[in-house]
């Protein structure tokens, strides 16, 4: 059961396109997994469509119809379609984006046991999958901006409560916390973030630029 779901403002800006690419990409997966929440979805996209339809009409702009024309055309964040959830561990949006299930993902050591994979980076977000093994903790850290850990298999714990599959852990400024992976299967996360992680260890904040996180 998924007890930890995304917020209205997430929800609201993924149905609007206003999310940055990593951030859609959680969505996506989080939504194909979780029937409230893709609920919720459908219900912001029929408001916004019935928005549109009161809308009255406006005069557009000289030269408007060749801007929207050259801003299809250029490189846009992708918005994943959300989708159910597949037979493997990554959801169907997920296995798109990586280009299968886990088994593909080319992880990355980064100590202690921990593995990561660097999805996506771009100057508004990012997005990694973390490998945690059971009983392992990630070095205390507080934030810079928001992070959202969406649980893929396994489960951690952290001040705040217990994480399992689907449960997404919505992260800010004011949240300092020591994640540490629960007995079990080991812990796999999408983790996006659109700032930098504060850590509060010397070793973690000299191994920041290395790890990009």
């Amino acid at each position: 059961m998924i007890r930890h779901h995304l917020s209205d403002a997430l929800l609201t800006g993924y149905s609007a396109g206003i999310l940055p690419e990593a951030f859609n990409l959680l969505v996506a997966t989080h939504v194909s997994m979780c029937d409230e929440c893709r609920a919720r979805l459908q219900a912001q996209d029929a408001v916004g469509g019935a928005l549109l339809e009161d809308s009255g009409a406006v005069a557009m702009a000289g030269g408007a119809l060749a801007a929207v024309l050259e801003r299809i055309g250029a490189d846009a964040p992708e918005r994943p379609a959300p989708r159910r959830a597949s037979t493997g561990i990554f959801p169907t949006p997920l296995q798109e984006y990586v280009g299968g299930d886990s088994d593909a993902v080319a992880w990355r050591s980064v100590g202690g046991g921990v593995r990561q994979a660097i999805l996506t980076q771009g100057p508004d977000s990012s997005a990694r999958l973390l490998y945690i093994p059971p009983g392992t903790a990630v070095p205390d850290h507080g934030h810079h901006g928001t992070e959202l850990t969406l649980v893929l298999q396994g489960a951690f714990r952290d001040e705040t409560d217990h994480f399992a599959r689907g449960d997404v852990e919505i992260a800010d400024e004011a949240l300092e916390h020591t994640p540490v992976a629960e007995p079990g299967a080991p812990c796999i996360c999408l983790a996006v973030t659109d700032a930098p992680l504060r850590f509060n260890g010397l070793i973690p904040r000299l191994l920041q630029p290395f790890l990009k996180i």
